[in-house]
């Protein structure tokens, strides 16, 4: 039971988690500052080499993660990384993995992306390259920080690209790829047909689903994005689907819809930053 409830809250804090990276790292009409003013972020489809090309240093991001968590936690980790370091093989990927999942426990999002990235580059399989890139994009996602979030995406794009060199039909990686490109990495349109494949074969892979509703905001398709995101809650109603249906909504002048939406979405995902927000739409809204 307990283990359902932690589940549940972790769900709700990686949902709520992407809610404000959108809404704060996205250039949406009427929700964020004008793109002169926001972090500098390159927009999609315009990563240069250069950005792309910027390191992330494991070391460096440990340190960082261990000064916002418990002690005896950072202790725990600092344990497995000298295993990590003192091992080869088969041991050294185990320790590996076991660092992804305490990192993933402590919601530090790049270290554990960067200990799964390891896992795959050394047992090159399908399911590792995967996991690697569905981590690394959630920490691209995630984070705040504007300079990491290219060698995230970067690395996010080339775990995908291992995949789908494995596996051609794999639906997953096609999405997790077609993503990467949608958000910087080469002609938004050629990750938009990747996607639109993917769904036209499965209407109900909700992940490339979320992708082109929340490309269609970002390029002003609201109407589309309505279409996406009502289809999307038909199969399952959630805290994000909801809220980028109520700014498609608000976007075209819908408030009556927008504060419904908002208002859903507030409800499911229960959480105080979020509500804060949503209530502050729902009342310049409902004016």
């Amino acid at each position: 039971m307990t283990s359902n409830i932690r589940t549940k809250q972790l769900l709700i804090v990686g949902a709520v988690a992407l809610l404000v990276a959108f809404l704060f790292t996205r250039d949406i009409k009427g929700l964020v500052k004008p793109k002169q003013e926001t972090s500098g972020t390159p927009a999609a489809g315009q990563l240069t080499a250069n950005t792309a090309a910027q390191k992330i240093n494991l070391q460096e991001v440990s340190a960082a993660g261990k000064n916002v968590i418990n002690a005896s936690l950072a202790a725990e980790i600092t344990t497995l990384e000298n295993t990590y370091k003192s091992t080869s093989g088969a041991d050294q990927i185990k320790a590996a993995q076991l660092l992804a999942q305490k990192w993933d426990d402590v919601e530090q999002t790049v270290p554990s992306a960067l200990y799964l990235e390891i896992v795959a580059s050394k047992e090159k399989n399908l399911n590792n390259w995967l996991n690697a890139g569905g981590r690394l994009m959630k920490a691209f996602d995630t984070t705040q920080d504007s300079v990491m979030q290219p060698a995230l995406l970067q690395k996010a794009n080339t775990a995908y690209t291992n995949a789908m060199a494995i596996d051609s039909n794999s639906a997953e990686a096609k999405t997790g790829l077609g993503i990467t490109i949608v958000n910087g990495m080469g002609m938004p349109m050629k990750g938009i047909a990747m996607l639109l494949d993917v769904v036209k074969k499965d209407p109900k892979n909700l992940k490339a689903q979320m992708s082109l509703g929340t490309f269609a905001i970002k390029s002003g398709q609201f109407d589309k994005a309505i279409v996406r995101f009502n289809d999307i809650i038909a199969q399952k109603p959630s805290p994000d689907a909801y809220f980028y249906l109520a700014t498609a909504y608000e976007n075209l002048g819908k408030n009556k819809e927008a504060v419904e939406a908002y208002l859903k979405s507030k409800k499911l995902a229960a959480n105080p930053t979020l509500s804060k927000f949503i209530d502050k739409r729902v009342a310049e809204l409902s004016k």
